[in-house]
């Protein structure tokens, strides 16, 4: 298991959500992704990206200054067809 860190403290909404997801993209099943961020609404965005791509997601840390989520790569189909959605 290995664990890459995504400084995203500065950055505001959408932003923080967006690089998430693209840098799971790049993440290992079984692996974590330690992510930090400044701007108050990571703490709504984080979570509901991480609901809709099936991983796990922990807030390790939440301050006035930031907060830290570990989210651990679980199924690895982010970015990928959902194969139980239906087909137009």
């Amino acid at each position: 298991m290995t664990t890459t860190k995504l400084d995203l403290t500065g950055l505001k909404c959408p932003l923080p959500a967006l690089k998430t997801r693209k840098a799971l993209k790049g993440v290992t099943p079984g692996d974590f992704l330690e992510v930090h961020c400044t701007d108050p609404l990571s703490i709504i965005d984080i979570p509901a990206l991480i609901q809709e791509t099936g991983d796990k997601v922990e807030i390790t840390e939440r301050s006035e200054i930031r907060i830290v989520f570990l989210i651990e790569k679980t199924n690895g189909t982010i970015g990928k067809p959902n194969a139980a959605s239906p087909r137009a």
